[in-house]
């Protein structure tokens, strides 16, 4: 379905409660953020698959642009992301979202781009936890290289994208122009992580394309109650390439959680 956030129709799906136990009114609710390319589709069963085996609620939306959300006008002229982004999402379109469905308190769960969005957010709302994926805290150049190289690919990698974007060219260039951008260079928040109250938990693969165990090493400095998951024969999506190592984590980590607020 679309929800209008801040003027803007976001395409939702809500995930039912898994299988009931004695322990599921405890639970938070769990909240999707998708990669720089991703969608509500792209994810695919996967976070139903999670909130199963939580036996949780949950949300997954598309960010505008993406998906079937609303596109954007000039996507590579006057509609070009600004290399604050990240924040604004975190910071104003999150929590309308987030007030819109009535969730107080979730479990963030971000992949990449996503990842770096949930973090911003915990830095600054409460939430019952954070689980990140492939999250960014700064800029590598491993990345940059990454993204140089899908940017030289688009018109091959095109037709698959379009199975989960309705206007392809809007989700990819909004992604790449701003990553590539002068400006998005001196991304980093680190300085936010201290402020991080909530559990958490960053996972990243050893061969992730897109980043180093840097990124995830970088959060743990500066939020001791960090876990850690570094998986092996693994790139830059966790929840695909070490699917049942990724549910454990997240099996162990939800258990740990205490109760929810919900109204």
């Amino acid at each position: 379905m679309l929800l209008s956030i801040l003027g803007v129709q976001l395409e939702v799906q809500h995930i039912p409660m898994g299988k009931l136990t004695d322990s599921s009114a405890n639970k938070p609710v769990c909240v999707f953020l998708h990669e720089g390319l991703g969608s509500v589709a792209l994810w695919k069963d996967w976070p139903s698959q999670i909130c199963e085996s939580l036996a949780c609620e949950g949300w997954v939306y598309s960010r505008q642009g993406y998906g079937q959300s609303d596109g954007i006008t000039d996507v590579r002229g006057a509609g070009r992301l600004k290399a604050d982004y990240l924040h604004r999402e975190a910071l104003e379109v999150l929590p309308a979202l987030l007030a819109a469905l009535e969730i107080s308190n979730p479990l963030l769960l971000g992949h990449s781009d996503g990842g770096s969005i949930s973090l911003i957010h915990a830095s600054q709302f409460s939430v019952a936890g954070c689980v990140v994926l492939a999250p960014h805290v700064m800029v590598e150049d491993i990345a940059v290289r990454a993204i140089s190289n899908a940017r030289d690919n688009f018109e091959q990698l095109k037709p698959r994208l379009a199975a989960f974007h309705k206007n392809v060219d809007v989700a990819f260039w909004q992604w790449n122009d701003v990553w590539l951008s002068e400006a998005f260079q001196h991304f980093d928040i680190r300085p936010l992580l201290h402020k991080i109250q909530s559990p958490l938990m960053a996972i990243q693969g050893f061969d992730d394309p897109y980043g180093t165990m840097a990124q995830i090493d970088e959060i743990a400095a500066r939020a001791p109650q960090t876990q850690l998951v570094k998986l092996e024969n693994c790139g830059h999506s966790p929840h695909k390439d070490q699917a049942q190592d990724v549910l454990q984590a997240l099996k162990y980590f939800s258990s740990s959680l205490g109760k929810i607020q919900r109204h």
